[in-house]
Parts: C-alpha cells; sequence; structure tokens
C-alpha cells in the first residue's frame, strides 16, 4: 500500500498553515519562473525555512502534486459536483473538460514539472474521473453522447487536449476551440456555431 503523503494527514493548525503558504508560494513561484525553480526560492516566498518545506514535502515532486491536487480542489471539484447535478450530462461533462483546461492552462509550468510521469497524475485525479464516468454513462443513456465511448476514451481524450494545451500562450483562453472540437466528437448531435478564434502557436515552429 503507498504511504500517505504528510500533506494529507491530520496536522495541527500552525503546521496546516505552513503547508497552505508553500503551496501557495509553489503556485506563485512555478507561474513566474517556470518548471525548473528551486524549492530555496519556493521556501524563501513562502517566509518558511527549508527544513519547514522538507518536514512536509520529501521532494519536488511531492510538492507539485500537493499543488495541483489543491488546484483541482479548488477549481475543478465544484464545477464537477454542479455537473453532476446538471439534468443534461453532455453539457456538465462538457464543463467539466473546460475546469480541467483552464487549471493545466493556468498551471502550465506546474504540470511541466511532472511531465511524463501519467500514473502520477492519474492517481491525482481518481475522483474526477469516476465523475466523468458518471456524466459519460448518463450522458449515453440520454441519448446526447455517442454510445460507443468508454471511459478511457475521455482519459485520452483529457490527454490529448492538454496536450493540445502546450501550445497555446499560458492566460489565454485559446484551449476553448480544442474542447469545443472533442464536444463535436463526443455529442450524437453538433451543434451548428462557430468555433472559438484560432491563436498563434507561440514560439513553435510549425508549417501552418
Amino acid at each position: 500500500m503507498q504511504q500517505e503523503r504528510a500533506w494529507r494527514k491530520p496536522m495541527r493548525a500552525d503546521a496546516a498553515r505552513n503547508i497552505e503558504k508553500i503551496i501557495s508560494a509553489a503556485l506563485d513561484c512555478f507561474r513566474d519562473e517556470g518548471p525548473h525553480v528551486s524549492l530555496k526560492t519556493v521556501a524563501d516566498r513562502a517566509g518558511v525555512g527549508p527544513a519547514t518545506l522538507f518536514r512536509n514535502f520529501a521532494d519536488k515532486e511531492e510538492l507539485v502534486l500537493a499543488a495541483i491536487e489543491r488546484q483541482l480542489k479548488v477549481k475543478v471539484d465544484p464545477i464537477t459536483e454542479l455537473a453532476l447535478e446538471n439534468p443534461d450530462a453532455a453539457a456538465g461533462l462538457v464543463d467539466v473538460l473546460g475546469a480541467v483546461m483552464q487549471v493545466a492552462n493556468e498551471e502550465h509550468h506546474l504540470l511541466s514539472a511532472v511531465a511524463g510521469r501519467r500514473a502520477l497524475l492519474v492517481g491525482l485525479a481518481g475522483k474526477l474521473i469516476e465523475s466523468m464516468g458518471v456524466l459519460l454513462q448518463r450522458g449515453q443513456q440520454q441519448g446526447t453522447l455517442r454510445e460507443e465511448l468508454r471511459l478511457i476514451d475521455m482519459v485520452r481524450l483529457v490527454a490529448m487536449l492538454i496536450g493540445a494545451g502546450d501550445t497555446v500562450e499560458p492566460g489565454s483562453f485559446a484551449w476553448q476551440r480544442y474542447v469545443a472540437l472533442v464536444e463535436d466528437a463526443i455529442r450524437t448531435h453538433r451543434e451548428n456555431r462557430p468555433l472559438p478564434p484560432l491563436e498563434p502557436i507561440p514560439d513553435v515552429d510549425l508549417p501552418l
């Protein structure tokens, strides 16, 4: 059995405050300085000593995972809860995709720090994946989502969307175009609407 991570264990109020300060500082540092920011920089931004940081996070990977988990809880879980209450399951599922992509875009450098560690990210997203499965099944029962879709398809589509998000400017809403394309692909009936506008690809030399 995997050992429970330190930041998830019950703790005193002062220790919990330190963890929150460290995670908030990590989010700011990764956004400002990129995926290679040092843990010393994070500790300095949080106003704690390196010993306090390492007492709660064994290494940079653990801190990154805690920060991602926090952003999923704060920014994706509430949207997922609303989606599960939405009588239109397909619309709810698309809302969840949008929430995930919003976080992936805002925290691009954070995700880059654990690039290639799919098992870790899937482990963090267990509750999210379960909810997507519920919405998928409901949408299929309602006749709004394609019957041949499986949950693994949705997991892979999220991975594809995050990959596409790597080619758009962090902080922009260019990812909305690709969520719309995925929505067209998974629905039984495609809405007649224009796609969100195409934005230039930053710093990528492609023959477009």
